[in-house]
């Protein structure tokens, strides 16, 4: 099967990858680099360093002829869309929508989408559940709750099949604590440092943490199931970040300074997601445990030097 992955340079998308080579799919990599890195694509898959608003992604899609796209290049930092909307918007809108012209014209099969948790808000209740959506607090989660409506009029239109994963918060090798922000990169690499690790807050809120490689297994799952839903993508398990923290020092075999300071303005209190749509669509569950998620990571960071870090 020829596969198209837009974003296959970055934390989720190079696991991706390496999956659908192992399975023997045809890999086509899109990413312009900016958070991406060429070093974690493998050398066969078919790689194109393109932005996703290029006008050229339609020549490629001619070209190469995916059966499915998975479409994981995105503006995916809240605070640059507050900035600069406008920038979130081409990105995650107009990006989206010149991808699904291209898909009506070559006949693409299926549309996976990488949707957020972040089109909830501030939730009233645990564990969220997708008919709660809707709460937009930040221009980035009205551009991937537009995303969403895009996919089902391009499937009311054109019969462009599709599956919207809202993730929760995703971990694991290769994820870059500063282009992606995540909480576990961001400890990881100050514990492998030996540094402090600030909280923001008491540390008892509370976060639903999944591994990319349940992440994956979810993606190429939903190639011939779920069409045309969105399904939230996480464990179903609150961990706070206090937990998250012993968990670490547990794999690390150390133990870490902690430096709480005042809650960061924004922030929710508790998010979990309800996976139990999920469970019924893909007949799937996740594997990892947090323990097990985290020392795979730990192990990847021990194995693989940061990019510039001699």
């Amino acid at each position: 099967m020829n596969v198209l992955v837009t974003g296959g340079a970055g934390f989720i998308g190079s696991h991706l990858v390496e999956k659908l080579l192992a399975a023997g799919h045809r890999t086509i990599v899109v990413d312009n680099e900016s958070s991406g890195l060429r070093q974690y694509v493998p050398a066969d898959a078919i790689y194109y360093n393109l932005d996703i608003c290029d006008e050229r992604l339609r020549d490629v899609i001619k070209e190469e002829k995916p059966e499915i796209i998975v479409h994981l290049a995105a503006q995916s930092v809240v605070p640059v869309s507050v900035r600069d909307p406008a920038l979130d918007a081409q990105i995650n809108i107009q990006g989206l929508i010149g991808l699904l012209e291209a898909a009506r014209q070559q006949q693409v099969r299926k549309v996976i989408y990488a949707s957020t948790a972040a089109v909830y808000g501030e939730p009233a209740s645990v564990p969220i559940v997708e008919e709660m959506a809707g709460h937009l607090l930040s221009p980035y989660a009205v551009s991937k709750y537009a995303g969403e409506g895009y996919l089902a009029a391009y499937h009311h239109l054109y019969g462009i099949a599709y599956t919207a994963f809202r993730f929760a918060n995703v971990y694991g090798p290769r994820q870059l604590a500063k282009s992606d922000g995540g909480v576990v990169a961001i400890f990881t690499e100050l514990i492998r440092y030996g540094k402090t690790l600030t909280i923001n807050g008491d540390g008892e809120q509370t976060r639903d943490f999944i591994f990319v490689g349940d992440v994956t297994d979810a993606m190429i799952r939903a190639f011939d199931k779920a069409d045309n839903q969105v399904l939230n993508l996480s464990t179903g398990l609150p961990t706070s970040i206090n937990q998250l923290i012993d968990e670490l020092e547990q794999v690390a075999r150390t133990r870490v300074a902690r430096e709480y300071g005042p809650p960061r303005p924004g922030d929710i209190r508790h998010s979990c997601l309800s996976n139990e749509k999920m469970k019924q669509q893909l007949a799937w569950e996740p594997r990892y445990t947090l323990r097990q998620g985290l020392a795979a990571t730990w192990e990847g960071y021990e194995l693989e030097k940061p990019p510039g870090e001699k």
